[in-house]
């Protein structure tokens, strides 16, 4: 007697749509994964089934140019490169990634309706990202609140770049947006574009006065692997935040980071060491689409995580948690009370 294993409430495999960019349509078999009901518990197959989940815990979606006229971009930010979430789940589906982490693209700053329509449409595939406005009048705080509550984000961006002029994530606005994440439970996620040294002292500030507040860093916190003296040192300072139980890692945007070209076989020491020291259920691989799939295409960059990881020698649980299990768990776990 067998019976199918039920998926992860975030799997959703969709009906979808060809379109022309990048990606190639493809309708696979998949086999069904059958296990004896003898031998194993509801339990024990939840857990089983969440292990195999893969998540793309960093991506971006933002209106198509004719969906813009319900969706505006915001000024200035007009993207050049096709994002719209038909062409995601195509992506997603030629690929076998079965749920996202949306992160609030810059290109509707902090307009979320086009993510929240995405979000609202795919409830079990999709969860969000908010980006916090810093605005000096704290109303980003109400906003934030609002996203959480009543829209069902699950994560909040802090752009550091998006402060006003000489004020830091430390200021009384950051430190309320940051402690109001931990009381609702969810995690903060940082981007530290221009060099984890310009912030980690604010990090580090922010993580001990609010241990609670769960930390993830974008883009291995857009550490590449070093060359000298300095970068190494920065590269030991992100292995050292470790030392703080609610600080996580993506290993995404792949492409930033590396110093060669696909697969980024480079990375496979920088994997090794973070894996090392936070542990592989503290770090999880994000796509950065859709701005990869010039790059080196959305499926390949998925491919590219198995090449590493074999070369960095983790193992195949390794690997899992990397690839979904740590997201799933975090984003379920940590989901606004």
């Amino acid at each position: 007697m067998v019976a199918l294993l039920r998926l992860n409430t975030l799997v959703s495999l969709s009906g979808l749509c060809p379109t022309r960019h990048y990606c190639y349509y493809s309708r696979k078999p998949r086999l069904p994964f059958r296990i004896r009901m003898a031998s194993i518990t509801e339990t024990e197959a939840e857990t089983a089934s969440a292990s195999k989940v893969i998540l793309d815990s960093h991506l971006h979606v933002w209106a198509s140019p004719h969906e813009a006229a319900t969706f505006p971009y915001h000024p200035g930010q007009e993207p050049t490169l096709a994002g719209h979430a038909d062409f995601l789940l195509q992506c997603m589906e030629e690929a076998g990634v079965d749920s996202a982490l949306i992160v609030q693209p810059i290109n509707h700053k902090f307009d979320h309706n086009y993510v929240t329509s995405v979000l609202k449409k795919y409830p079990t595939k999709f969860v969000g990202c908010c980006l916090a406005n810093p605005a000096d009048d704290g109303s980003g705080l109400k906003q934030f609140e609002d996203l959480v509550l009543k829209d069902g984000y699950r994560v909040v961006r802090f752009n550091p770049y998006l402060w006003p002029s000489g004020k830091k994530m430390t200021n009384e606005v950051g430190k309320a947006m940051f402690q109001k994440a931990g009381e609702l439970k969810v995690p903060v996620s940082i981007m530290c574009m221009k060099g984890l040294d310009l912030h980690i002292s604010e990090i580090e500030q922010l993580c001990t006065e609010f241990p609670s507040t769960i930390v993830i860093l974008d883009h291995l916190a857009f550490c590449k692997p070093p060359l000298t003296d300095q970068e190494q040192l920065i590269f030991s300072r992100l292995l050292n935040l470790s030392r703080f139980p609610q600080m996580y890692v993506k290993f995404s945007a792949l492409f930033r980071v590396s110093r060669e070209k696909h697969p980024y076989l480079d990375l496979s020491t920088l994997l090794s060491q973070i894996v090392s020291s936070f542990g592989a259920n503290r770090v999880m691989w994000g796509s950065d689409f859709p701005f990869v799939v010039p790059e080196c295409g959305y499926k390949e960059a998925k491919e590219a995580v198995n090449l590493i990881a074999n070369k960095a020698s983790l193992s195949p649980s390794d690997l899992e948690w990397i690839m979904g299990k740590t997201a799933t768990q975090l984003f379920q776990s940590h989901s606004a009370s």
